[in-house]
């Protein structure tokens, strides 16, 4: 089989230096899958991919993604450099980020600079020009063999929830509005994040989610967008990988990736909210019924929805 190379640019801030970028969402060495292997450094890969990459911008636009990638400026990047003489019908460009009102027209102004270089340009939204589900990456270190084939681990606390403390939209206020009325509620779940507010009662920032998701029977999985077709983020792969029954805030993009039952609805981010969390986590009955659910889900994230097997099957496709 002739295996073709995947070399990778983002503005996301530690991916410029990581050669191993998804190595551990394949069985496989070297990061290899099917026809393909991603190379993210490669310095002439067969294919690319600007994993939500930044053009720059006219205006640049202050927002709160500037913490976790690198707003460009005209004046300090060259595209046509970065892009390795791949031909534009094997560059491809997905943006990961939802169209949240603060950043709708980063995201557009976005697409409208990728169709000049790329092939395919895909985002979860409905202004893309291929709109799509982001195809899944997980933050487990955990290797692909132990996840597709580890028994489900001993359960032994109620839940959990992994979030950070950002404020910068109104969307992440809520969110934290929520967290704060749901620790007033006195419902037993354990806090785990980053930069989380001083009132937040945590028990610190994790190296690797699993730690703060395996041993929990139910882990809040709440979105920081839910109002269109498309987004779903990684939030409800980490817990099902981690065979917790997620308690999932979201749109519906989910109900047409997963099985029936493999995840439960939050209502709500208020009391009806929070009335559901605690009538649901006060037993392990719901994760009990769930678990076959929750294991089939799993194999659908491992090989299906997998980012690497959506690029192999894009290789195909395009060879």
């Amino acid at each position: 089989m002739n295996i073709k190379t995947i070399g990778m640019i983002s503005s996301y801030r530690g991916l410029e230096t990581r050669g191993d970028w998804l190595w551990q969402q394949t069985p496989n060495q070297f990061g290899i899958w099917g026809n393909m292997q991603m190379l993210a450094l490669a310095p002439k890969p067969d294919f690319l991919i600007m994993y939500q990459f930044d053009f720059p911008q006219k205006s640049p636009q202050k927002s709160w993604l500037d913490s976790f990638r690198k707003p460009q400026q005209p004046s300090e990047l060259n595209i046509d450099s970065l892009l390795r003489n791949v031909d534009k019908e094997r560059i491809i460009y997905l943006l990961r980020e939802p169209p949240l009102d603060e950043i709708v027209e980063i995201n557009n102004q976005n697409y409208q600079q990728a169709q000049k270089y790329c092939g395919y340009v895909s985002g979860p939204d409905d202004f893309a020009p291929t709109s799509d589900y982001m195809p899944a990456i997980w933050y487990h270190s955990n290797t692909f063999q132990d996840l597709n084939e580890m028994p489900c681990p001993q359960k032994v606390a109620p839940c959990s929830w992994i979030t950070s403390g950002i404020s910068r939209t109104a969307n992440h206020r809520q969110r934290l509005d929520f967290l704060q009325s749901l620790q007033s509620s006195e419902i037993k779940f354990d806090l785990y994040g980053r930069n989380l507010p001083v009132w937040a009662k945590t028990l610190g920032e994790l190296s690797n989610k699993w730690y703060g998701m395996a041993p929990y029977y139910y882990n809040l999985s709440i979105e920081n967008y839910a109002d269109n077709n498309w987004y779903v983020s990684e939030k409800l792969w980490d817990s099902l990988l981690a065979w917790c029954l997620p308690i999932y805030y979201g749109g519906p993009a989910a109900d047409k990736l997963l099985p029936p039952g493999s995840f439960l609805r939050l209502p709500s981010l208020d009391e009806k909210g929070i009335a559901y969390i605690k009538e649901v986590t006060a037993t392990p009955d719901a994760w009990y019924a769930a678990k076959d659910a929750i294991a089939e889900a799993r194999q659908i994230i491992l090989h299906k929805l997998n980012l690497l097997n959506w690029l192999s099957n894009f290789v195909t496709q395009h060879s």
